[in-house]
């Protein structure tokens, strides 16, 4: 599938309605990053978008972010230190696993919506909401 179609193609109110779904049982936050440059290690350039869009700020240290890169057909995850910690690599390896599948397939947004419900579930596992809890990142789809 040819990028510029991929990127037409993702719905980011559905993506923005999973985040909120997902997030209304967590204390941590997670985002959407696509990236429409060429670039051939979709892990540390989720790494360096991770620290520019300000992730490592939450309260927990418990932000995920989900990055995509239409262009050479990678993507990655990231989590920050705390979240790391938690799920460990296996966990990371399934969702990336099963994104994958559903891309190939051509589920785009159901591939994220997907992906954001299963780290949504763990991350409510590990920081629950609390009573406190204000939403310290905005659930917007981030396009570069």
């Amino acid at each position: 599938m040819k990028p510029k179609h991929f990127i037409d193609q993702l719905d980011d109110s559905r993506i923005v309605a999973a985040i909120g779904a997902a997030e209304q049982n967590t204390s941590a936050e997670i985002r959407v990053y696509v990236s429409h440059r060429k670039r051939h290690d979709a892990l540390e350039a989720a790494k360096a978008r991770f620290q520019a869009l300000g992730m490592h700020k939450t309260r927990d240290r418990s932000a995920v972010l989900i990055y995509l890169v239409p262009h050479t057909h990678q993507l990655a995850l990231w989590g920050d230190t705390a979240v790391h910690e938690k799920c460990g690599e296996d966990f990371w390896k399934d969702v990336v696993a099963g994104m994958t599948r559903q891309l190939k397939e051509g589920h785009l947004t159901e591939a994220i919506e997907h992906a954001v419900k299963e780290i949504g579930a763990i991350l409510a596992k590990h920081f629950p909401r609390r009573p406190d809890d204000t939403n310290e990142l905005p659930n917007a789809v981030v396009r570069e």
